[in-house]
């Protein structure tokens, strides 16, 4: 036999003894947590077993306390006083240094490394040889394990797996109190209950107090290879008819009501009997690999093909495959394809990597009172189907899953992007009076639902909602808001695996006006492109695409997409008192022209068919790039309406990209220009006799409404969250001097008028939420 073999050989034999060794102790080391003695002692007991296995003089533990401080808490062969007396910085010492990057030191001359530090009180002079390696746990160091020698020598692979074997145990037992006093030490990394806070992106608004349930859909494989392809086979077409079996139960469910997340669920059925994934599954089985071990592979490399890929509808759809394999792999393993979402106690907040809407649908949603998720994204299908069980939920939670523990208390209060883990009493007792404020507050907004939105000098205003779903429409009984100032068509598209064809759209657009009764819908065209991509199109990289080609832009170079969505339009509105339709990211009167000729050709159409119309048909436009304001006058004479984009608008005004962390938040709406250009349009639209709407986040925020109103825009269109508040602050709010006020204000200089306004608003007694004022 070569002697390399035979090397390789010994490695392997030494490998292996090394690692029953570390298990053997490790059983060693469960049955000293149960002795009946106190910690110290046990941790003491735990040093001299580690190093008599490893064959070391030296085994010591250090803990990281408060104020990036290691402390020795247990040695074997170090000087005995040296314990809890010998502490160090981290990035001190080669101990600090450990704990400094997490990474493992192995020396056969320890006072030579650069890094070496002397502590005389503990004697360690002596010994040469080092190995420590990091005590980790959720991701942190809390600790390090060190072994020493007097001999020089550097530790084999084989005992640095061992000792890192040892120091992940050691991180649980120090992590359940069965080493050191909790009460005692209080501030140890690991141990402690401190309160952490960890941001993220609102998906659905709310605040909830809970204990977290971790989600983990991953199952491990054990099995790899088969001798008989074809009883994996069977396995496996009986898994997948499992699997299509579960999911149509999973629809059938009486409590999903109605609405999008049906449709997405519908979508996520579809891939489960998508042929080619099924093949691909039966051709890796017939290489010799299980049934599991096939929907594994398969799964890999649908994740290779597609996950890099910038496109994020195919990310949201490689979510559901990955989904469709998990549960598939559950039923091969004989389990439930639910997995644990039965185990899960009332009064839980979810936490997760990311989910599926069908994962979602899996819980029992009464028990759930909230969702973290590390990724996640407002047009997922999970969350459509979170808004529509009214879960708040938060997304973009870095290491969400590696920082919060099952069990552990959490409060979310999605509205403000943010989780807090851990929250003190007070802060859980604030909470629950916030939730208990919130319902107080949606008492006081349902009763006044049915009162009109009237200043106290007898101004008028009209609230609507701003809406993308068939689910929001049911908001407008809830709210008693005037109608939706703003329907967002490209959402529905967003949530399909394919381009809907002008007869799904007429469906789907009768279906809103269905829901909206009288009041009336006000249908904004495809806004695609930017962030808001659509899988039947592949956008060109741009490197703005918030100024690119996008809106009105891209569906007038792609007329066929436009005038399917307007024939789909005119055919559900017809014989409707009304049909609202505006086009968005007008820059010039020559695009509005474009579009609406569009619209007027497919209006012939229909009527050359023999179709009825609509009784009235209104056509305006989006400002939201501020070119326009200049061709006003001509604009003003062919629209009908015109409605403020003041997410863009402002964006454009002030050059200032609103998604950028740097600047995002640099300037204030409710700064003297961008108010005064607003109050310039709104004299220009009362000269001409057109309406002028304001939509978007201004719209949605009581202070930005009460300014608005100065300013004398008299239709809002907002979410409909807000529809309470700003109807509370318009009622307490006199509109005449509030106008007299803001001119006074928008020849200043300053950056912001917003102080300003809140001063106004606090002497005069304006019902503005608590939450305006803790802003400034």
């Amino acid at each position: 036999m070569p002697a390399s073999r035979r090397g390789e050989e010994t490695s392997g034999e030494r490998r292996s003894v090394e690692l029953t060794g570390a298990r053997q102790l490790l059983r060693r080391m469960v049955e000293v947590v149960a002795l009946p003695v106190d910690r110290q002692a046990r941790l003491d007991r735990i040093v001299q077993l580690i190093a008599a296995n490893l064959v070391a003089e030296v085994c010591s533990i250090y803990a990281l306390r408060a104020g990036e401080v290691l402390e020795l808490f247990a040695t074997e062969g170090l000087m005995r006083e040296s314990v809890h007396r010998t502490r160090m910085g981290v990035g001190q010492g080669l101990v600090g240094t450990i704990a400094a990057s997490g990474t493992i030191i192995n020396t056969d001359n320890a006072q030579a490394h650069p890094n070496f530090a002397y502590f005389p009180e503990t004697g360690e002079d002596l010994y040469h040889s080092f190995l420590g390696v990091p005590v980790l746990r959720g991701g942190r160091v809390v600790g390090v394990l060190v072994v020493q020698n007097t001999a020089k020598k550097r530790y084999g692979e084989d005992e640095v797996e061992a000792l890192q074997i040892i120091a992940s145990v050691l991180a649980e037992m120090l992590a359940a109190g069965d080493l050191v006093d909790r009460e005692r030490y209080t501030d140890l990394t690991g141990l402690e209950r401190e309160q952490r806070r960890l941001e993220g992106q609102l998906l659905v608004e709310g605040v909830a107090v809970g204990r977290a349930w971790l989600h983990d859909a991953k199952i491990e494989i054990t099995r790899l290879l088969a001798d008989d392809p074809a009883i994996e086979a069977a396995r496996l077409e009986a898994a997948i008819e499992g699997l299509r079996e579960s999911l149509d139960s999973m629809l059938a469910r009486a409590d999903l009501g109605a609405g999008e997340h049906l449709d997405v669920l519908e979508t996520y059925r579809m891939f489960a009997h998508d042929g080619g994934w099924r093949r691909r599954m039966r051709e890796a089985i017939d290489t010799g690999l299980s049934a599991e071990a096939a929907v594994r592979r398969v799964q890999e490399e649908t994740r290779v093909r597609i996950g890099h890929a910038n496109d994020p509808y195919l990310r949201e759809r490689l979510l559901d495959l990955e989904d469709l394999a998990e549960r598939l792999l559950r039923l091969l393993a004989g389990r439930d394809s639910h997995g644990d979402a039965k185990l899960m106690p009332q009064g839980s907040i979810i936490v997760a990597r990311n989910l599926s809407a069908a994962d979602l649908i899996d819980y029992d949603h009464t028990k759930i009172r909230g969702i973290v998720l590390e990724e996640g994204s407002p047009t997922a299908h999970v969350t459509i189907v979170a808004r529509a069980f009214d879960l708040p939920m938060l997304g973009r939670v870095e290491r969400a899953m590696a920082q919060i523990e099952g069990g552990d208390m959490l409060a979310l209060d999605s509205e403000h992007g943010q989780v807090l883990i851990r929250p003190a009493d007070d802060m859980v007792d604030a909470f629950q009076g916030a939730m208990r404020a919130r319902q107080e507050r949606r008492r006081i907004f349902d009763s006044l639902k049915d009162q009109p939105a009237v200043t106290r000098d007898g101004i008028d205003l009209e609230l609507s909602i701003n809406a993308g779903f068939l689910i929001d429409m049911g908001e407008l009984e809830a709210t008693g808001a005037a109608g939706v100032g703003l329907y967002r068509t490209e959402l529905a598209f967003m949530s399909r695996p394919d381009f809907r064809d002008p007869e799904v759209q007429t469906g789907y657009y009768a279906a809103v006006l269905e829901r909206a009764g009288a009041k009336p819908v006000c249908f904004r065209t495809l806004d695609i492109g930017s962030d808001k991509q659509l899988p039947y199109w592949r956008m060109p990289a741009e490197e703005n695409p918030a100024m690119g080609w996008r809106a009105i832009r891209l569906t007038l170079d792609r007329p066929a997409i436009l005038r399917h969505q307007l024939r789909a339009l005119l055919r559900a509105a017809a014989g409707r008192p009304l049909l609202k339709v505006m086009f968005p990211m007008v820059a010039e009167v020559a695009e509005f022209r474009a579009a609406r000729r569009l619209l007027e050709l497919e209006r012939r159409r229909a009527l050359a068919g023999g179709q009825a119309l609509p009784e009235r048909l209104e056509v305006g436009a989006m400002l939201e790039v501020p070119s326009l304001y200049w061709q006003l006058p001509a604009l003003l004479k062919e629209v009908d309406f015109l409605s403020v984009g003041s997410n863009d608008l402002l964006q454009f005004f002030f050059a200032c990209d609103r998604g950028s962390p740097l600047i995002g938040d640099r300037y204030d709406v409710l700064s003297p220009p961008a108010l005064s250009f607003i109050r310039a349009l709104v004299e220009r639209c009362r000269e001409a006799g057109v309406t002028l709407a304001v939509c978007g986040e201004m719209a949605s925020r009581p202070v930005e409404a009460m300014a608005l109103t100065g300013l004398g825009v008299r239709r809002l269109s907002l979410s409909p969250a807000q529809i309470g508040p700003v109807k509370a602050m318009l009622r307490s709010l006199d509109a005449g001097a509030m106008a007299a006020y803001l001119t006074r204000l928008l020849d200043l200089p300053d950056h912001s008028l917003r102080r300003h306004l809140l001063a106004y608003a606090h002497d005069h007694d304006i019902n503005l939420p608590e939450s305006s004022f803790r802003s400034t």
